[in-house]
């Protein structure tokens, strides 16, 4: 787990009454690590993997859009919770969403997954479907634009999900200035500041923000 905020003791007791990750998962999530190196850190956590699943069951969309899908740890957590519907994957990377691609195949859900790469600021801006469940996770300065591309394409009752909304509990500290931290606390701002949704906010990981549109 990416526990930052949770002492370890309490987080190896919620990993331990939560449903773990399969196989497939373990293998992906070692996989990534080898492959990627440093940036193995962009891959979300198993207890968010198990999150997105189940909200994506709770939710049932039938348009799902990720932003930000890396090696597809988040992509096969929430087409595995699909139940008809199809998730559109935006990312720029050919080498680490080929990983991606492979695992969705293993995993059975390759038919529910459509994958655009290029700048998801400009391929998202062309997506005319109704959204139903978003999960973003990409770069971060980027996030408001992001935002905004996926909120006013979503239905009434639509809901987005946001990773690393916490920054280790950095966005909190006004003495802290690096420009990832400065970013997202820029972006929490904004949010909450928006009258078309309501969100609540979750000390799970990195921190990851619901967002309901009204």
């Amino acid at each position: 787990m990416k526990a930052y905020l949770l002492d370890p003791v309490i987080a190896r007791y919620v990993s331990e009454h939560s449903t773990p990750p399969d196989p497939l998962l373990e293998r992906l999530e070692k996989e990534s690590a080898e492959a990627t190196g440093e940036n193995a850190v962009k891959q979300i956590s198993p207890d968010q993997g198990g999150f997105l699943t189940m909200i994506t069951q709770i939710m049932a969309p039938e348009v799902a859009v990720e932003v930000g899908t890396f090696t597809g740890y988040s992509s096969v957590c929430i087409a595995r919770g699909l139940s008809g519907g199809r998730l559109h994957c935006f990312d720029v990377s050919e080498e680490w969403t080929s990983m991606a691609r492979r695992y969705w195949q293993e995993a059975g859900v390759a038919d529910r997954v459509t994958l655009t790469l290029g700048p998801a600021l400009e391929t998202l801006a062309a997506f005319d479907e109704t959204i139903d469940l978003a999960f973003l996770d990409a770069d971060k300065e980027n996030y408001p634009g992001y935002y905004e591309l996926l909120i006013s394409r979503m239905r009434p009752g639509g809901l987005l999900v946001v990773d690393n909304t916490l920054r280790r509990g950095h966005v909190a500290d006004p003495a802290r200035d690096e420009a990832t931290t400065v970013d997202i606390r820029r972006f929490n701002d904004l949010v909450i500041r928006d009258p078309r949704v309501t969100v609540y906010m979750l000390p799970v990981a990195d921190g990851m923000t619901m967002i309901r549109k009204r």
